[in-house]
């Protein structure tokens, strides 16, 4: 049993866990769900795996803590809808086909959270006329669907009221656009295969947004290079094509998707990977800007963090040797709640340690400094992922990956400049 299933009543978990969309995922096309509060999982690919198992110690700390695999089942509940259940691995399971979200394509694009009896489709003791008709009404919903997508796709950039009732992290649910998107497309691509199979394998890792009331997230495709050695002739030139047409070729990172809370308005600020191709260089530093910026100011005590904890990254990789990391994002992560200004005795000795806004002189006999901020910074997505220690890979790299650490080294050049500007 994996540490995932140790925290929680064995009773509850071989009933099976209901997995939901995981509401802060901001970018890529692997379906990300939520286990539990802590414990996040996505579709297990075989790469991605290896590389959670034999990942080197110095780099585990800039990487979610993996937690096992689960067997996942495309199930129909009693109001007919169609929803996903995690299981123990058992031996039962142990030869279960890995599901590969890097080449599989749904034939259609979204497909509804709540739709009815599906499953009846592959009964042949139904009517024609009522599977012809049901067809029809899929057809149709599928065809609304692909313009709410298209709709997505052309609304780069969106803005949601959080309601002001309650917690506002409670009021996170079913707000991120993008989180549902790939959901719709799991269930879609598990549907197609339910005649055939309805069990895969997924892997467990850490949510890095659950110690954050409002996570910000920015998520940054890193490097010069997308495709890996594996990939076709035609995915290669596309993913060629992506990296010229964007930052990625001029400075080895672009931004993949973006979660901001704007304290001003009570409003979520999301900014999808379609945006953040068109980005020139300048549109990507104001773009990193934005994501520092909460409506009211900008979040400077958040930037020494994120430059120490880049630089500590880049030292990482740069010493490890033949790994390459393809179509890899690195996320930096914030909580985007207000600070909490804590009063404290204006002597010589405190005002010392006060930022340069809050000691002014109408703060009178007690001034007000903003509480420790804490950022995160982590790489995710390994599905492309090589190195010789692999075996099986016919082409092996030698030295650093020097596409991302080039990504790295401007990001952290593009944070410095935005700080100085700041600060003048």
């Amino acid at each position: 049993m994996s540490p995932a299933f140790g925290a929680m009543e064995v009773e509850h978990y071989s009933k099976g866990v209901l997995l939901e969309p995981f509401v802060h995922q901001v970018g890529g096309h692997s379906c990300v769900l939520r286990f539990n509060d802590t414990t996040i999982c996505k579709p297990l690919i075989q790469r991605e795996h290896q590389f959670y198992e034999t990942l080197p110690t110095e780099m585990r700390k800039f990487t979610p803590q993996y937690e096992g695999v689960v067997s996942v089942s495309f199930e129909e509940d009693e109001d007919g809808n169609l929803c996903l259940i995690a299981y123990p691995l058992n031996e039962d399971h142990d030869n279960l086909e890995n599901l590969d979200n890097s080449d599989c394509e749904p034939k259609s694009k979204l497909l509804r959270w709540t739709n009815k009896k599906t499953m009846l489709l592959e009964n042949e003791k139904i009517p024609k006329e009522w599977v012809r008709q049901h067809r029809k009404e899929e057809k149709m919903k599928n065809h609304k669907l692909e313009e709410e997508f298209e709709w997505l796709k052309k609304s780069e950039v969106l803005y949601y009221t959080v309601e002001k009732k309650g917690n506002v992290s409670s009021q996170f649910k079913h707000h991120n656009p993008w989180s549902m998107k790939c959901h719709q497309q799991q269930l879609q691509r598990m549907k197609e295969n339910a005649k055939h199979r309805n069990q895969y394998k997924f892997i467990l890792l850490e949510n890095l947004t659950s110690r954050y009331e409002v996570p910000c997230v920015l998520d940054l495709k890193m490097g010069t290079r997308q495709h890996g050695d594996d990939a076709s002739e035609e995915k290669k030139a596309n993913q060629i094509r992506k990296c010229q047409q964007s930052t990625s070729a001029v400075i080895g990172v672009r931004v993949c998707g973006m979660q901001v809370y704007q304290a001003g308005t009570g409003q979520l600020m999301f900014m999808n990977k379609y945006h953040g191709r068109k980005l020139s260089v300048q549109g990507f530093k104001e773009a990193l800007y934005q994501f520092f910026h909460n409506g009211k100011y900008l979040r400077r005590e958040l930037f020494e963090s994120v430059i120490k904890k880049l630089t500590e990254l880049k030292s990482v990789l740069e010493k490890q040797e033949s790994y390459r990391f393809y179509s890899s994002s690195l996320l930096i992560i914030y909580d985007g709640k207000e600070r909490q200004e804590v009063a404290v005795d204006s002597d010589p000795e405190d005002l010392e340690d006060l930022s340069e806004e809050s000691s002014d002189e109408s703060a009178g006999a007690y001034a007000y400094k903003p509480a420790a901020s804490t950022v995160d910074v982590r790489m995710i997505d390994f599905a492309h992922t090589t190195c010789k220690y692999y075996g099986e890979d016919s082409v092996v790299h030698e030295g650093q990956d020097t596409g991302y650490v080039f990504g790295l080294q401007n990001l952290i050049d593009i944070i410095k400049e935005i700080r100085d500007e700041s600060s003048e």
